[in-house]
């Protein structure tokens, strides 16, 4: 069996196996090729469910004689031109497979005429090589895409084919889908001659509604809560479904990134997971939503169908989602423009009480970059190519949404994973110098001139007191209007542990203190030897450490503090909860940018008092035996 160069028709006919599923896939990469060519109007007409003509016709750029049968080819595209451009995709197309694709399935005739050019070309790719014939044609600005008799040359491919009806339907839901993507282009589809949905270009946000009524049904509007919420570079905006209006079959779940139609399993868990608690068992949300974002910060080159995406911080996206949509079903989206003021929603069926709300602070996630001050200028739309309305007001949970999951901001950060912080301030504080780390001695213990000596302070020691005095911070600070309890994160998934009986008693005599420290753990398998625990909830603190070894630290902790005292005085539990996460904060080691991180946030954190008795309890330096062991090794490199 020898190795050989697959002719460029059967290539093709491979690709398109990925490509063209069915007419409505063939429809769906047309229609965003025209969306591409910056079209406004897009008419699209289909005999038989597709199946025998499926003609296209926009007025968008067009494309010049010369480039005709280059467009036909494959991997032939004018979206991206480098790596880098692969990098940060701005356009729906940008494979170059397409049209190559659909034309070695089908007789596919191309038409067009860019606006600088005087006449209309057209190109017809036949033959066994595909070879493409380009002739004049009759044509005003803009392309024209015909696709005859699909799959004729593919039988087995053709059988799989539904009835008429089914495929038409399949076509219907993807110029849906596309019309709610893209409220500034008109839309007509006509199926045997007959004009079925017609989509009017929207200008302003009361026409965006209409169009949404128009594909979702009024009553969809009427029920719906409208949000709009930018946080640095990430802006999630639409409509959400209050949880009173309920479907059998997820048939109003549309979800766009960046103007392209995503069936993301991160998006729609992030959103099932908003309404987990308020949707009756077997039923299904309804939703609008457009989530933009930096070209930069989400590969859409993950599935042939581009149906998917991977997003590059994709936890912070699903909280950022799930926490949006969760205020906006909790708080009955309140409307807030970019004075401050607060207004009726603009489309929810029921009248919502305004009232005044002061201007919270976004506290972005530690491990996605430095933290900003959300500003008005953020709420104004932002340049993504395909505008979804001009909105200029948010919702109360574009105020709200971040004050409660993301916390705490840059005073409860840990120095696990320190923050680059500006330190003027306490650079200039008088005893600093002092005791500035000379070095890092094993990555324990810091280096310190201190009464003309060098000392060494355990790095774990001055760790765990910071690291208590953040948490105890944070922990009053949300006691100030309730009881007193930590910032809760909910896992992305839930975490399942497996622990012993001794173990699951340490938890059961925490239980009501470790929600208060915002674990949310369920007991699973109760009575058997080996019982199972499920958390959904961990502390917002410990949102960079692994859920499972954490969790077992705490149990450890608590566990040897039961035993020390043999009993827990109410009044001395809440310490052991606390103690014991600032236990687990504290890092196995630390670099020398770490170790001055961690002073710097002492100096800040804890009292004058602390620091001086713990440089009085520091361990002076041996050097007598440093020189010695330095002397051994010098001796032994010089052997």
């Amino acid at each position: 069996m020898t190795i050989e160069i697959l002719p460029a028709r059967l290539a093709n006919q491979i690709a398109a196996g990925e490509v063209v599923e069915r007419p409505a896939s063939v429809i769906k990469e047309l229609v965003e090729n025209s969306l591409d060519a910056q079209a406004t109007s897009i008419n699209i007409d289909v005999d038989k469910g597709g199946v025998k003509r499926i003609r296209i016709a926009d007025n968008g750029i067009g494309i010049a004689k010369e480039e005709l049968t280059l467009a036909l080819s494959r991997h032939a595209t004018s979206k991206i031109k480098n790596l880098n451009d692969l990098e940060a995709i701005n356009s729906l197309g940008f494979r170059g497979e397409a049209l190559a694709s659909i034309s070695s399935v089908a007789r596919l005739t191309l038409t067009s005429k860019p606006k600088a050019q005087q006449t209309a070309w057209q190109a017809n790719a036949e033959g066994r090589d595909m070879a493409v014939t380009i002739t004049p044609a009759a044509h005003p600005d803009g392309t024209t895409i015909e696709v005859l008799d699909l799959f004729f040359n593919t039988p087995a491919r053709r059988k799989f084919l539904r009835t008429e009806k089914t495929e038409f339907n399949h076509i219907d839901e993807v110029i849906r889908r596309i019309a709610l993507a893209r409220f500034d282009v008109t839309f007509t589809l006509t199926h045997n001659g007959k004009i079925i949905r017609q989509y009017r270009a929207a200008s302003d946000i009361s026409q965006n509604a209409k169009r949404v009524a128009k594909v979702c049904g009024q009553n969809f509007i009427d029920h719906a809560t409208e949000i709009d919420c930018q946080h640095d570079n990430m802006r999630l905006m639409g409509w959400l479904a209050k949880p009173s209006y309920t479907r059998n079959q997820n048939d109003l779940c549309y979800s766009y990134v960046n103007g392209r139609m995503m069936r993301d399993k991160l998006i729609n868990h992030a959103i099932r997971q908003a309404y987990a608690d308020l949707l009756p068992a077997d039923t299904y949300p309804a939703f609008v939503l457009f989530l933009e974002l930096d070209y930069r910060e989400v590969d859409v080159n993950v599935h042939p169908a581009k149906h998917e995406v991977r997003f590059h911080q994709s936890r912070y996206v699903h909280d950022f989602i799930f926490s949006v949509c969760h205020k906006a079903l909790t708080n009955d989206s309140l409307v807030v423009d970019g004075h401050g003021e607060v207004s009726q929603p603009a489309y929810s069926a029921e009248p919502v009480q305004a009232q005044k709300i002061e201007n919270t602070q976004y506290v972005r996630p530690d491990y996605i970059q430095p933290l900003q001050e959300v500003k008005e200028s953020a709420y104004k739309p932002s340049s993504v190519q395909g505008h979804y309305g001009q909105r200029e007001s948010i919702t109360r949970a574009a105020v709200n949404n971040y004050q409660e999951l993301m916390t705490p901001d840059i005073a409860t950060q840990h120095e696990d994973n320190p923050i680059e912080e500006k330190s003027s301030d306490l650079v200039s504080q008088n005893n600093i110098e002092e005791c500035f780390f000379l070095m890092i001695k094993d990555g324990a213990y810091g280096v310190f001139k201190h009464d003309d000596g060098l000392h060494l302070l355990s790095l774990f020691e001055l760790a765990y007191q910071v690291n208590q005095a953040k948490v105890i911070k944070s922990w009053q600070q949300q006691s100030a209007d309730s009881s007193p309890c930590l910032v809760s994160q909910p896992l992305l998934l839930p975490v399942l542990l497996t622990l012993s009986e001794s173990q699951m008693s340490v938890v059961e005599s925490y239980q009501a203190q470790l929600e208060l420290a915002g674990i949310t753990c369920f007991v699973q398998n109760k009575g058997n030897q080996k019982q199972q625990l499920q958390i959904r909830q961990f502390p917002a603190l410990l949102r960079d450490r692994d859920v499972n070894t954490s969790f077992m630290q705490i149990i450890d902790i608590l566990s040897s503090q039961i035993k020390n005292e043999n009993s827990s005085e109410d009044g001395d539990v809440d310490n052991h909860i606390i103690n014991a996460i600032a236990k687990v904060m504290v890092a196995t080691e630390y670099s020398n940018e770490q170790a001055h991180s961690l002073w710097l946030s002492a100096k800040k954190e804890l009292s004058d008092e602390l620091i001086e008795t713990m440089l009085l309890n520091s361990i002076p330096l041996d050097l007598t035996s440093e020189v010695k062991q330095l002397n051994a090794k010098l001796q032994l490199n010089k052997s």
